[in-house]
């Protein structure tokens, strides 16, 4: 079974559509600012990295291995960045939450809660999975207690496993959430 589809997902502070050609130049000023993802391997600082990070997370999704999403902040009312849900297995009902990246002036203001718990919600109760995942640069200290304090258990370090943008080779910190963790925490 593939997964050939990108829902919809909102409440009242947060909308996911479906990322795509057509839409992702309203992500031009968030992707633009200096350094926004300096703990990923994806560039998107330029109009045509940011074209070419969307044709990968697209060619993902034709794969049934992602879900790409836009991201909508109805409180301020403008686009705020990106996400997806990635390296799906749905034979073993794993995935992660990933490639998220939120403009500076979106960050603290509680709208990464809200998109990770329709996030979860969604991945859980609608799509059936039963374990979903973090990657976190080990140096990336804010996505990490974010991780945690959504209920997310430190699983494991990948040493060196991923290199940056700048040729910084990271070590990447493995989260995970399992179903039931998930319904007492929600619960």
């Amino acid at each position: 079974m593939k997964i050939d589809y990108t829902p919809t997902l909102e409440n009242d502070f947060v909308k996911l559509s479906p990322l795509n050609m057509d839409n992702f130049h309203e992500l031009i000023p968030v992707a633009s600012q200096e350094k926004l993802v300096q703990y990923s391997p994806s560039d998107i600082e330029t109009l045509e990295s940011l074209k070419n990070y969307v044709e990968i997370a697209l060619n993902q999704k034709d794969k049934g291995t992602s879900i790409p999403f836009i991201i909508f902040d109805k409180e301020k009312k403008t686009y705020a960045g990106s996400t997806r849900y990635m390296n799906i297995h749905v034979k073993n009902k794993t995935l992660e939450i990933g490639s998220t990246w939120i403009g500076r002036e979106f960050q603290g203001t509680g709208l990464n809660t809200q998109m990770k718990f329709l996030m979860l919600n969604h991945a859980f109760n609608t799509m059936g999975f039963e374990k979903v995942e973090f990657r976190i640069d080990e140096r990336n200290i804010a996505s990490r207690k974010a991780a945690e304090k959504l209920g997310f258990t430190l699983e494991g370090i990948l040493r060196e496993n991923v290199y940056l943008l700048d040729g910084f080779k990271r070590n990447t910190c493995c989260y995970g959430l399992l179903k039931r963790e998930w319904e007492a925490i929600k619960g």
